[in-house]
C-alpha cells in the first residue's frame, strides 16, 4: 500500500477502537490509564520525532533557499509575493468564518446546563492557557524575533527566532564570495539531505502513530461531547471544507495555472499527516518534499516559502479563531458590532502569525482577542474538550494554504522573469 493509504487506514482503524472502547468502557479506569500509559505516549513520541528534525531542516532549506535565490532584489519580490498570498488568505478565511457563524449563530442554541458542565470541566485547563495569554502577542513578540542566543531559541522552540536566524545566514551567504560559503553551503546541504532521511525513517512509523494519536482522541471523548457542541462544531468544519475545496482549487487554476485535481493529489499525504498531527511543524518536513518532488516546485522557491508558511500562515487557526470568538459572543450574550468583529478579523490575522506550530497552539492568543472585545477569556474552557478535533481540521488547511501559496508565487516569480 502507498503510505497515504496506510495513514489513512491508521486513522481509521484508531478512530474506530476508540469510539467502540468509549462507547463500551465508557469513562472506566482502565480506559484512562490504557491511554495515558500506552497510545498516548507512543503517538507522542512518534510526533516528537517529526518535531526533532524541524529546527535543522527550516535552518538548512531556507538559509539554502535564500542563497538559491541570488540577487537580494530578488529576494525581496519572492517576500513581497508570499506575504501577499499568505496575508489575503489569512483575510478570506476570517472573513468567511465570520460570515457563516453570523448566518448560522449555533451559540445562542448551546443550553445552560451543557455550557455549565463544559466550564466545570474544562476550567482547569483554561486557567493554566490564561497565565501566558497576555504575553503572547505585542511588541515583546517583535523582540522576540532577533535572538540574543540562537541556540536558546532553537532549544525552546521559538520558531520566529529560528526563521530569523535562517534568512540573516542565508543572506550573508549570499553576499559573499564563492570560495568563502562554498564550505557552509556543503553543510547545510549535507544537513538538509540527513533531515530527509531521518524523515523518510520516522513516516515509516506513520500509520501507528496515527493509530495512538486517534485512539487517545476518541476513547476518551467519544462522540457525546461533540453532540453538545455540533452546531459549533459543524460551522468550523464546513468553513474549513469550504475553503479548502472552492478558494484553494480557485487560487491554484486561476493564479498558479495549474491542475486543482493533481494539486490535491500531491497533497494527499500532506493533508493526511497534517490532519494526524494537529501540527504544522510536525507537517513541514513531508510538506516540503511533496511541494519539491510532488509539485515540481523549485527549490529555492519551496525552500523560502515553506519553513515561513509553517509560522506565519495560518489560514485554518485564523478562521477558528473568528468563529470561535463569536460562538463564545453569542454563548454569554455579547453583542458585537460590525467595528467589533472587524476587530476580531484583524486580530485573529495578526496573531495567527505569533501561533506555535504545534497542538493547541492558538488558544493563548485566542484567549487574548476574546478580552479584547468584551468576551470572558474563561469562555474557553466550553470549546476545550473539542479543539483537539478541530485543530486537526484546521492545520490541514494550514499547511495546503503552504503549498498553495508556494505554487502561486513559483508562477509569479517565473512570469516576472520572463
Amino acid at each position: 500500500m502507498a503510505l497515504h493509504n496506510r495513514i489513512l487506514a491508521g486513522l481509521l482503524l484508531g478512530a474506530g477502537v476508540g469510539v467502540s472502547v468509549n462507547a463500551v468502557a465508557g469513562q472506566s479506569p482502565w480506559v484512562d490509564a490504557l491511554v495515558r500509559n500506552v497510545t498516548e505516549p507512543l503517538g507522542r513520541m512518534w510526533l516528537a520525532a517529526l518535531i526533532m528534525v524541524v529546527v535543522p531542516l527550516i535552518v538548512s532549506t531556507l538559509s539554502l533557499g535564500v542563497v538559491g535565490l541570488g540577487d537580494l532584489r530578488r529576494l525581496g519580490r519572492i517576500g513581497l509575493l508570499t506575504g501577499g498570498c499568505f496575508l489575503t488568505l489569512t483575510v478570506l478565511s476570517t472573513a468567511l468564518g465570520l460570515t457563516v457563524m453570523n448566518l448560522v449563530q449555533p451559540g445562542k442554541s448551546l443550553d445552560a446546563a451543557t455550557r455549565q458542565r463544559l466550564l466545570e470541566t474544562y476550567g482547569d485547563q483554561a486557567k493554566g492557557a490564561m497565565g501566558i495569554s497576555t504575553q503572547s502577542f505585542g511588541v515583546e513578540l517583535l523582540v522576540r524575533i532577533v535572538p540574543r542566543n540562537p541556540i536558546k531559541a532553537a532549544a525552546d522552540g521559538d520558531m520566529l527566532a529560528i526563521i530569523f536566524v535562517a534568512l540573516i545566514l542565508g543572506v550573508a551567504l549570499a553576499g559573499m564570495s564563492e570560495p568563502k560559503r562554498e564550505p557552509m553551503l556543503k553543510l547545510l546541504d549535507s544537513l538538509a539531505h540527513v533531515t530527509v532521511a531521518i524523515i523518510e525513517l520516522v513516516m515509516k512509523l506513520a500509520p501507528y502513530g496515527v493509530f495512538c494519536l486517534i485512539v487517545s482522541v476518541t476513547a476518551r471523548f467519544g462522540f457525546g461531547l461533540l453532540l453538545s457542541l455540533l452546531g459549533y462544531v459543524s460551522v468550523v468544519v464546513g468553513s474549513l471544507v469550504a475553503f479548502q475545496a472552492l478558494v484553494y482549487p480557485l487560487a491554484i487554476k486561476l493564479i498558479a495555472r495549474r491542475s486543482p485535481a493533481e494539486f490535491l493529489r500531491q497533497a494527499k499525504v500532506v493533508m493526511l499527516t497534517a490532519f494526524s498531527t494537529s501540527s504544522s511543524s510536525a507537517t513541514l518536513p513531508t510538506t516540503l518534499r511533496a511541494t519539491q518532488q510532488g509539485l515540481g516546485i523549485r527549490s529555492e522557491v519551496a525552500g523560502f516559502v515553506i519553513p515561513l508558511g509553517a509560522t506565519m500562515n495560518m489560514n485554518g487557526t485564523s478562521l477558528f479563531e473568528g468563529i470561535t470568538v463569536l460562538f463564545l459572543a453569542q454563548v454569554f450574550g455579547v453583542e458585537l458590532s460590525l467595528g467589533a468583529q472587524l476587530v476580531v478579523v484583524a486580530m485573529a490575522v495578526l496573531t495567527a502569525v505569533g501561533t506555535a506550530g504545534v497542538p493547541g497552539g492558538s488558544l493563548p492568543l485566542m484567549m487574548m482577542v476574546c478580552a479584547m472585545v468584551g468576551v470572558p477569556m474563561e469562555g474557553i474552557a466550553i470549546v476545550l474538550g473539542v479543539d483537539r478535533i478541530l485543530d486537526m481540521c484546521r492545520t490541514v488547511l494550514n499547511v495546503t494554504g503552504d503549498m498553495v501559496t508556494a505554487a502561486i508565487v513559483d508562477r509569479l516569480e517565473r512570469g516576472s522573469r520572463g
